[in-house]
């Protein structure tokens, strides 16, 4: 029988696929310029999960985009009509050649149902450089443009233990959504002292730069005090980042926006730090430098003998608190001094430290009279008026009283002393009472063995008791870890269903992270800063890339609260936030059964 084969092939976005597994790269062409962006494309006729890019040794890397999509075909056998629906995917990278010659890519890798497939190789000539018309349609050269990174340092010029205050500024154009933020090389701030501000909300506002509306985000805020004059360098700090970028549409089917992962660099900084001044510098100058008060204080004027006191010499105010030393306090000999209890109480915001720093000493005098404490002077330097101040406490007197003494002789010969005072002595007891040494014991009586069984009679039940309180306390904590357990799982179940609900969904995501902590960490939400958390989990011997990894998809779920996203976008932080969670689950798993 005569059979007619009748194939209408409808195509929403791609070339039909095969039953078998197709992995192709390409590029537009075989030779390009020097200073040409190549297009490089990986396409994929499944979900291209478990991708391995080859190493683009040669050139500079931007990407991966990927685009996800479904085509369909229908095929008419004999009058037989079936359709069927597969998914694709294309990776595209953009590579910009570094010097001229032939290069080979070597192939990607993917792996599909337990078997590795290989893409082909791609041989590409690079020729000099040339004059090349912009494609304004290109994503890439669009987010090239969108989005940057500034850091606003406050002051270029600062003294020696002057704050200065670096804030990282994210600018996006408002058409683009981003997310998966995270920092890829960080400052090291060598010559200062350094302190970051936690970023608990990041927020997109709209702001102007260079005349231009973006939309902007803080990403990092840090507070520095130069702790040594010439110039000093910052080093860039780099942050990558996927950005979604809107894209013409040539089928109803295809997705509005194109991911393009972009790495961006607020670039090197120079502050140049001046010296204090050395005219009419104070000889007890310890390197204090902003707006004090200082006063020593004591918490009695009057003692007795023997007894302790303490004295407080405290400096408070706005400066560089923890980066000086007070000054020392000098006492009479006649005091027994303890080496001082130092304590702190300062915060750091974004203007400066502000607070106060105080040493307590214990002091012990040793006889009783009148004993003048000295006044105490402290230098700084202040910035208002760019010259050294010096306060000087004010001298007060302590009292040393009458108490338990030393024996005193009431007689002047020397064989024949008198004790007048008889303190010393008080410790021996005049009136005794003298009893019996035949008296008769219990030990053998009836009285005796049962007091001395009496006790065992308790140890079982003392036992019952501390075993079932043990199993309340541990039952307590347990069902608190099996509840955060449970809420996070709950969460993330959550998120799953509000895909494309772009607030919900992110909201779901950190309700569902931070229930993982609670488990894991016994903390509230409140302790959840980024610092206080990686401490936690280094604790518990979290390695820093899983720690890294959860604290930047925790920013990255803050972050695209405030930012357009794409469905593809959210599947992506949902498929990270599992990963994240899943791997310190193991590590902190691992860690405890070796406890």
């Amino acid at each position: 029988m005569k059979k007619i084969f009748l194939i209408i092939t409808c195509i929403v976005q791609f070339v039909v696929f095969a039953q078998e597994v197709k992995f192709e790269a390409r590029t537009q062409k075989d030779t390009y310029a020097l200073n040409e962006k190549i297009l490089l494309s990986y396409l994929i006729n499944n979900d291209g999960d478990d991708f391995e890019p080859p190493n683009f040794e040669g050139f500079r890397v931007e990407g991966p985009s990927i685009n996800k999509g479904n085509q369909s075909s229908i095929t008419i056998i004999n009058g037989k009509m079936t359709s069927k629906r597969e998914i694709y995917t294309q990776i595209n990278y953009y590579l910009t050649p570094k010097n001229k010659g032939t290069f080979t890519i070597q192939p990607a890798k993917i792996q599909y149902e337990g078997t590795v497939y290989k893409s082909n190789p791609v041989s590409i000539r690079i020729v000099d450089a040339m004059e090349m018309p912009r494609d304004p349609n290109d994503p890439l050269a669009q987010v090239g443009e969108g989005v940057f990174l500034v850091a606003d340092v406050s002051k270029q010029n600062p003294f020696v233990n002057e704050p200065v205050t670096v804030v990282y500024k994210v600018y996006f154009d408002p058409r683009y959504g981003v997310n998966n933020v995270r920092e890829t090389a960080n400052p090291a701030y060598n010559g200062f002292w350094s302190q970051y501000q936690d970023m608990k909300n990041l927020k997109a506002v709209l702001s102007k730069y260079n005349g231009k509306d973006y939309a902007m985000v803080e990403w990092r805020k840090v507070i520095l005090y130069p702790l040594e004059a010439g110039n000093k360098n910052l080093d860039p700090l780099t942050i990558t980042m996927d950005v979604n970028v809107p894209v013409r549409r040539t089928s109803y089917s295809d997705s509005p926006y194109q991911t393009v992962r972009k790495t961006i660099s607020a670039g090197a900084k120079t502050i140049s730090v001046k010296p204090l001044p050395e005219a009419n510098k104070p000889s007890d100058f310890k390197g204090a430098v902003g707006d004090f008060t200082f006063k020593v204080v004591p918490s009695k004027n009057q003692v007795r003998y023997g007894e302790s006191l303490d004295l407080v010499v405290e400096v408070s105010g706005k400066g560089n608190l923890k980066l000086f030393e007070l000054p020392k306090l000098e006492l009479p000999t006649v005091f027994d001094v303890f080496e001082p209890k130092h304590n702190e109480e300062v915060n750091t915001p974004l203007s400066g430290m502000i607070g106060k720093i105080s040493d307590t000493y214990t002091i012990v005098p040793q006889s009783k009279g009148k004993y003048p404490i000295k006044p105490l002077a402290f230098s700084y330097f202040d910035l208002k008026t760019n010259s050294y101040k010096t306060i000087t406490s004010e001298e007060f007197i302590v009292e040393v009283i009458d108490g338990p003494g030393l024996a005193t002789v009431a007689s002047n010969d020397p064989e024949k002393q008198d004790i007048t005072k008889s303190e010393t002595f008080q410790f021996i007891n005049r009136k005794t009472n003298f009893e019996s040494i035949n008296k008769s014991t219990p030990f053998g009586s009836t009285i005796y063995y049962s007091l001395l069984l009496l006790p065992l009679c308790f140890i079982p039940i003392l036992f019952i008791v501390k075993r079932k309180t043990d199993e309340y306390v541990s039952d307590e904590h347990g069902n608190r870890i099996r509840m955060n357990n449970k809420l996070a799982k709950k969460y993330l179940g959550e998120a799953k269903k509000q895909l494309g609900n772009k607030v919900p969904f992110y909201l779901a995501i950190e309700k569902a992270l931070h229930n993982f902590l609670k488990a894991k960490l016994n903390i509230e939400t409140s302790e959840m800063d980024k610092e206080n958390i990686q401490l936690l989990l280094l604790q518990k011997n979290a390695s820093h890339e899983s720690i890294a990894n959860f604290i930047n998809t925790m920013k990255s779920a803050e972050f695209a609260r405030y930012a357009p996203s794409s469905d593809d976008t959210m599947k992506m932080d949902f498929e990270k936030a599992v990963e994240s969670i899943s791997l310190l689950e193991k590590e902190l798993t691992q860690t405890k059964n070796l406890i």
